[in-house]
């Protein structure tokens, strides 16, 4: 079975990228346009991993990040924030709300994708949590 990924990011030509990657790596993709249609399709499809714009309208990426993390039934899913902002205040907020990794833009997709691959695959290692 296909691990799914929730792209979270209101930027087109971000999402239209990574979307097709992770697609030609075998990634069932979802894609949210908002913070609030992350957090419902968080609900509908419980993916494995989500990229999560931290500049998004209606509920910001540390609202979303917050609210996945509040959740027992959702710990498990990795976060990886993507930001243009790369202050070290903002990539701590990030991590400290629950984010597994946070990314500045511009990023290679192709190293994320690499990333991606390397998170996921953390957990499904006997022995791993």
């Amino acid at each position: 079975m296909s691990k799914k990924i929730l792209i979270a990011d209101d930027e087109p030509n971000i999402v239209a990228a990574i979307e097709f990657l992770l697609q030609q790596n075998g990634y069932e993709v979802h894609v949210a346009r908002d913070g609030e249609e992350a957090l419902k399709l968080v609900e509908g499809c419980i993916p494995d991993l989500v990229l999560l714009d931290v500049m998004m309208p209606k509920k910001s990426g540390y609202e979303v990040c917050a609210r996945i993390r509040e959740r027992a039934d959702w710990r498990h899913i990795k976060i990886i924030m993507l930001s243009a902002k790369g202050r070290e205040a903002e990539v701590s907020k990030g991590l400290s709300m629950g984010a597994d990794l946070y990314v500045t833009k511009p990023f290679s997709t192709r190293e994320l994708i690499t990333t991606i691959k390397r998170l996921l695959d953390q957990g499904s290692e006997p022995g791993e949590a």
